[in-house]
């Protein structure tokens, strides 16, 4: 993060307010109507910067000051300096309407460069990026060879390419697909000459240039690549770097499939099946080629290059680094240039079979595995190659050893999700190593949490779901088993930062504790096991580590990933799934990593989800008798908001009927009155305690519905039912209740009581109400007042109130 003073800087320009902003921007344009214009407009320009680009809103400037940011930027005889902060602080307030910019007079690339950045950001506008687009090639035809340098238009022509694809014409394609071949294939290799001090000593015979080497100190002997170092580069070294790093995109925009020298759909099968592809390919470099194919036949003679260089060991890190990033890069071009052309594929194969078994032995090179990996997926097939043992290295050893990369972690997780409709046969692989996909998601959560709610929906199934489940509810847990893993690793040096304020010796002596181990080994499993543990003894173990910030980061995440996971699983689960669902619910509602306000959010997901479950199979209340009855007589949902027990007992009142389920009976209904009797006279009587700490209004509340709508189907429960609401009415008005509960609370349970009473004295019509027909569940008798359900509610309410003799007969 920033320094104390850079946040102190940028608050500073975040509250300047639009009187000082607009007094500012008039002391600029002072500045920059100056003839001689000096250190001081820059600096004022540099803090003009600051403040515009300090906030995600655009700042208001004065029209003046824009138009005067406009003139210097166009401006021939002005600094460079100065020409950098002015597109720079105009680019800040893209889009604009008020810019009066055009590039048609400009013809010094550096300038051109700068007004077409400035123009390109003020979005999708395709005449003004086909107009840039055009004038760029314009300036480019005109060079000459010894002319200024081209290299600042090459970034504008990637924009151009990536915001209007067909702006340039063939001509102009054919004509930078020339420069870059000869940019690309014949850079100097001889190292540039040193900027001379002047001083005495300064002889010709001590400036004379080396020849460039390669990362490991050896002199080059084959052609200049971005990885030849020496101390200065010439100028056609800096385009070798730039048009190396252009050249992807621009293969994508010039040579698409099915493009000039790309063979047809029908024959592409036949070629890439065929030797006469291998010698057809190898014949190229003796004949013309057109523009395209050449620079595809150097593009891939360069990624050769590169991936032979990125083999030498670096004497420098920085060299070391950008091996990496090159060997990366290299295969993704390989890969555009084999999906254009079949004919490579047949010589990538092998030198891509060698790389990946080298980087699968390389731990620091484990980055350049995945773009690897996708060139497997893009053309395994056409090669007849085995990639299931490549998915299989990639899935089960990386999580596991490099979950703590935040970037792999990223990079990983975004080629799951966009490679999910060419896995195949390799997408079963992927489903069962979600224990080891997950690690990526405990330690980086934050960042990654979108991430895999997009990605759960194709990695859950029948088969998988309820362990997925049990890894979701644990994911905390998973967390802090990981922390340990790490603080027990051997690399000290390659170890993560953590809360160096936790002190854990007791965790770590049961990591190696034999009478755990078991736990831990599922706990980090690589791939689904097909059963489940429980873990409880862990989450004892692990207790210091709850209150750690990327184990509390965790927890927040995991109410969002259970409505994700929920709303796959409901898309396909049938019955039997569903009730190992609705029976994990019931079990792991009271058996959850303690880390502060887990609990309470996600029982708010577990409550909502259970009752989606009951209504997507009503049987389940039936099915599930037992295991519920012994759910509400163990009063353990009491604790917290109290939201399981509250959908349980509302599940039970709403579904424990004959017409859900025809299985349902007289002594089924009994049983689950007595029990819920129970358990209300115990939260209503009883003192608050540690044991039974004091009831939410609300889960008294639905107690109380539920036993009404029971009594209303087993009518001989009516009496006992009423004399029960009319002792809780009377409990309600009680000082010592609203002084527990509080007045609002108390009488809200005084108003149902007294509801659910009226209602009882008219047995048909409570039924009727609180055990409605399928018809009368429909919206339209709830928005209707002359249809059944209003007239009915209205009609005993009104004979309930003249019998107590509220209203006047």
């Amino acid at each position: 993060m920033f320094s104390a003073g850079a946040e102190s800087l940028l608050r500073q320009a975040r509250e300047i307010p639009d009187e000082e902003l607009k007094k500012f921007c008039s002391r600029v344009s002072k500045l920059l109507q100056k003839e001689d214009v000096g250190p001081e407009a820059i600096d004022a320009l540099q803090r003009l910067f600051l403040i515009v680009s300090a906030t995600k809103y655009s700042r208001r400037l004065e029209q003046t000051c824009v138009d005067l940011l406009q003139t210097t930027l166009c401006s021939p005889a002005c600094p460079e300096q100065l020409q950098l902060l002015c597109a720079a602080i105009l680019r800040e307030r893209s889009p604009c309407d008020s810019l009066r910019l055009s590039c048609e007079h400009v013809q010094n690339a550096r300038q051109l460069s700068l007004v077409a950045s400035v123009l390109l950001a003020q979005g999708d506008k395709q005449q003004e990026v086909r107009s840039v687009g055009q004038h760029v090639f314009r300036v480019l035809e005109s060079r000459q060879p010894e002319g200024p340098s081209p290299r600042p238009l090459l970034p504008v022509v990637t924009k151009v390419i990536g915001l209007a694809p067909g702006a340039l014409q063939e001509d102009q394609t054919n004509l930078l697909s020339k420069r870059l071949v000869d940019w690309l294939r014949y850079a100097s290799l001889q190292q540039g000459l040193a900027h001379s001090t002047g001083g005495f000593f300064s002889t010709p015979r001590g400036r004379q240039p080396g020849p460039v080497t390669e990362v490991d100190g050896a002199v080059a002997t084959d052609f200049f690549t971005v990885l030849s170092t020496g101390q200065h580069f010439t100028e056609d070294q800096w385009l070798n770097v730039q048009a190396f790093s252009m050249l992807r995109a621009w293969l994508l925009h010039s040579g698409p499939p099915g493009g000039p020298g790309a063979p047809d759909t029908d024959d592409r099968s036949e070629l890439e099946g065929s030797t006469l592809s291998v010698l057809s390919a190898a014949s190229t470099a003796s004949r013309l080629l057109p523009p395209q194919e050449r620079l595809r036949e150097k593009a891939f003679e360069y990624c050769q290059r590169l991936i032979e260089q990125s083999n030498r060991r670096a004497l420098r890190k920085g060299d070391a680094d950008l091996q990496k990033a090159c060997l990366v890069e290299a295969v993704l071009v390989l890969d555009v240039l084999c999906r254009q052309d079949p004919s490579f594929l047949y010589r990538t194969l092998s030198c891509l079979k060698a790389l990946h078994a080298r980087l699968c032995g390389d731990p620091a090179c484990v980055r350049a595995l995945l773009p690897v990996a996708q060139f497997f997926l893009n053309h395994g097939e056409a090669a007849a190659v085995d990639t299931e043992a490549i998915y299989q290295h990639l899935f089960t050893r990386i999580p596991s050893e490099l979950f703590h990369s935040p970037m792999l972690a990223f990079e990983f997780v975004q080629f799951c999700r966009d490679n999910l409709p060419l896995f195949g046969r390799s997408l079963g692989i992927l489903k069962l190593s979600f224990p080891n996909l997950f690690k990526f998601l405990a330690w980086n959560s934050p960042p990654l949490t979108s991430e895999f709610v997009a990605l759960l929906p194709s990695l859950v199934d029948a088969g998988t779901a309820v362990e997925m489940l049990h890894t979701l509810l644990d994911l905390p847990c998973l967390t802090a088993a990981l922390d340990l893993q790490l603080r027990l690793s051997q690399a000290a040096s390659e170890r993560p930062l953590w809360d160096a304020s936790l002190r854990t010796p007791a965790c770590l002596e049961a990591l190696r504790d034999s009478r755990f181990q078991g736990l831990f080994q599922h706990l980090l499993r690589a791939q689904a096991a097909g059963t489940t543990e429980r873990l409880a003894p862990l989450h004892q173990l692990l207790q210091p580590l709850a209150g750690c910030a990327r184990v509390v980061q965790c927890a927040e995440a995991v109410p969002t990933l259970l409505q994700a996971f929920f709303s796959a699983v409901t898309q396909f689960a049938d019955g039997a799934l569903t009730t190992q669902l609705a029976l994990l619910l019931l079990e792991r509602s009271d058996s959850l990593f303690q880390v502060p306000q887990y609990e309470a959010r996600v029982h708010r997901v577990l409550s909502s989800q259970f009752l989606v479950l009951c209504k997507l199979h009503p049987s389940l209340v039936v099915e599930l008798a037992k295991e519920l009855l012994e759910f509400v007589g163990s009063g353990r949902g009491i604790h917290g908001t109290g939201s399981m027990l509250t959908s349980v007992v509302w599940a039970i009142g709403e579904y424990l009927s004959v017409s859900w389920d025809r299985r349902c009976t007289v002594e089924q209904i009994n049983k689950f009155f007595e029990g819920l009797e129970a358990l209300l006279f115990e939260v209503t009587q009883s003192r608050p305690s540690a044991t039974l700490p004091k009831c939410p209004p609300q889960v008294i509340t639905v107690l109380m519905t539920t036993l009404t709508k029971l009594a209303s189907r087993s009518q001989d429960l009516i009496p006992r039912v009423s004399l029960f609401l009319s002792k809780m009415r009377t409990l309600a008005q009680s000082p010592a209740t609203s002084s527990m509960h509080g007045e609002e609370d108390a009488g809200a349970v005084r108003t149902r009581a007294t509801e659910l009473l009226n209602l009882l004295k008219m047995p048909s019509v409570a039924q009727f109400v609180l055990t409605p027909s399928v018809e009368v569940s429909q919206p339209r008798y709830h928005r209707d007042t002359n249809t059944a359900l209003p007239l009915a509610l209205c009609t005993i309410s009104r004979l309930a109130e003249k019998e107590a003799g509220l209203l006047p007969g």
